[in-house]
């Protein structure tokens, strides 16, 4: 196996292009070659940020044949169109969450990847952060007994600070608003602590923000195990804040980002029990990840498959919010215009 950093290149420049290719630069694994996007000046300014050649069409970029993989940070409804453009000229493809606004496109997505046999990986680092894989250990070991519940938020303050022209704070180009947005980070992070949802009552409401999308989302999780949690989104709330707390019969893990981190609570004991965890580079993580499991390595922990499931989920939520009734996650997959 080759030994020499993964060949990639960006396309879609927008904020996160810029967090991701700064993790890429963190890393040894990976080396940005290449970039597009259709905006001349964007483009020039990212070639010249990160030492990397523009190309001038996405065309172009795929014909390169240097490059052996795309990172791909595109509008929702593009995903679809350029990941499979990319699969087609035999490039793998990190894809950033969510894998697309529809279940069909997820899955036409993760089909065509197959079919080319390219690695499709999707960027859902929450999962990665110390504090879930210390938990997720835990639970694996037995010490958690049967897991009965769990509650989650994830709030960002957005008051001022969105752009009414983006397509992310547009009902068309992010269906569902705050809980597609960011949620569904917690709703992946859920799924690997709890298991696979199941169904899903949901609401949701406009309060802050403006625009046409909602700012608020609150979901209630039937797990296939039979374990309830609940998850909350926010862009409205004053400031940012990230809450996890599982439950199960034998033990507990609360886990905060603001007080206290993660605790444990045992059956029988009054206090809880902080567990020291370090801060990792969950984006350098996942990235590398991805460019072992291109260089057929390793196999990438979200792919398509799961990715769609997530989505599913949200897709749920939205459904239940319209129709005030609870939603299974089935439904949605067997609906395949969702």
């Amino acid at each position: 196996m080759s030994a020499d950093p993964l060949r990639v290149a960006c396309i879609g420049m927008g904020w996160w292009s810029d967090v991701l290719a700064d993790a890429i630069q963190r890393s040894g694994k990976l080396e940005i070659r290449g970039c597009y996007t259709r905006s001349d000046e964007k483009r020039k300014n990212f070639a010249a940020k990160y030492r990397c050649r523009p190309a001038a069409s996405y065309e172009a970029l795929l014909a390169d044949a240097e490059i052996e993989a795309i990172i791909n940070t595109t509008p929702n409804d593009v995903h679809l169109a350029t990941t499979c453009a990319a699969a087609a000229a035999g490039k793998h493809v990190f894809l950033d969450k969510p894998i697309a606004n529809t279940i069909a496109d997820g899955r036409a997505i993760t089909e065509a990847c197959r079919k080319a046999g390219v690695v499709l990986a999707l960027g859902y680092q929450r999962r990665r952060e110390s504090h879930f894989r210390y938990i997720r250990r835990e639970i694996d070991a037995g010490r958690f007994g049967r897991l009965v519940n769990a509650e989650a938020n994830i709030s960002r303050d957005r008051l001022g600070k969105i752009d009414l022209t983006s397509w992310r704070y547009q009902a068309a180009g992010m269906p569902g608003g705050v809980m597609l947005e960011i949620g569904i980070h917690y709703v992946d992070v859920l799924t690997y602590l709890i298991g696979p949802i199941q169904a899903v009552r949901a609401q949701s409401a406009q309060l802050v923000l403006p625009g046409d999308n909602p700012d608020v989302a609150s979901l209630i999780l039937q797990h296939e195990n039979g374990a309830l949690s609940t998850l909350n989104a926010s862009y409205a709330s004053a400031s940012e804040y990230y809450l996890m707390n599982v439950y199960g019969k034998e033990m507990t893990a609360f886990y905060d980002d603001l007080h206290n981190g993660l605790r444990l609570l045992k059956r029988g004991e009054s206090q809880p029990v902080a567990v020291p965890c370090t801060n990792n580079d969950t984006l350098v993580e996942e990235l590398e990840e991805f460019a072992a499991a291109a260089r057929g390595q390793r196999q990438h922990e979200v792919g398509g498959e799961e990715a769609t499931r997530s989505l599913a989920v949200v897709r749920a939520g939205i459904l239940s919010a319209r129709e005030g009734r609870s939603v299974e996650v089935a439904e949605i997959l067997n609906d395949g215009n969702v």
